[in-house]
């Protein structure tokens, strides 16, 4: 089964470990044995934090294109109701959800709705908000994080400042010859990982090193330093 899937990953920190912007975005096309993405695509977003609720409507756009240029069986939205196909999904599915985070949704539901009519009519497959149960999610969430170290380096020489990068849950970054994985340590997903290429070599423009988040368990981080005396 060809499953492609996406999701916005890994957060921008302030020092007192907040999370202030969601920094990347990325859809995945995922084959068997689905340990690791076939195809991606990958954006820098640096969203605010309190517009994160919108991000949804972006990551299935982002599995619209993929879909165009790769074709696929089903789509895996990061939504979790029970892989409910979204066409189905109405305010009586979303009763147990918190008041505000239900106004989020409620808010948002007719164009995820419409998006995932189009995309049935256009190409006979089906969006399913699966969420968190769905192995390609967490590659999505992966390979977006792994993006996310490439555009926070980036940023973080083009302005001449420090960062602090917050990446997603349970995993660990290993930068190789051609760019960076992140590598999953949650129970059963050692061989899950997500990869971005380092196309314009930014990890040699920044000194980086990586550290635990203090203030969210199963949370790592790492921090740039431009290669450069002159740093704010």
């Amino acid at each position: 089964m060809r499953i492609i899937s996406a999701d916005s990953g890994a957060a921008l920190l302030n020092d007192t470990f907040d999370a202030t912007s969601i920094v990347a975005a990325a859809a995945v096309l995922v084959e068997s044995p689905y340990r690791l993405a076939k195809k991606s695509i990958a954006e820098p977003i640096f969203s605010r934090i309190t517009e994160s609720h919108e991000l949804i409507l972006h990551e299935l756009e982002l599995c619209q294109g993929l879909l165009k240029e790769t074709g696929a069986d089903v789509v895996h939205l990061d939504m979790s109701f029970g892989g409910l196909p979204m066409e189905e999904l109405s305010p009586i599915q979303l009763s147990n959800i918190s008041g505000k985070a239900r106004g989020y949704i409620l808010k948002i539901l007719p164009k995820l709705r419409k998006m995932a009519a189009d995309i049935k009519r256009a190409y006979g497959v089906e969006v399913l908000a699966i969420g968190k149960d769905s192995v390609p999610v967490r590659i999505a969430e992966l390979t977006a994080g792994a993006n996310a170290v490439l555009y926070s380096a980036e940023k973080a020489d083009a302005e001449k400042v420090r960062m602090r990068l917050g990446l997603p849950s349970k995993c660990y970054p290993r930068i190789v010859e051609n760019g960076v994985v992140l590598h999953s340590l949650a129970p059963a997903e050692h061989d899950i990982a997500g990869f971005a290429v380092d196309n314009r070599q930014v990890l040699e423009k920044v000194v980086f090193s990586e550290l635990m988040n203090p203030c969210a368990r199963g949370f790592r981080a790492l921090e740039f330093t431009p290669d450069s005396a002159h740093v704010k």
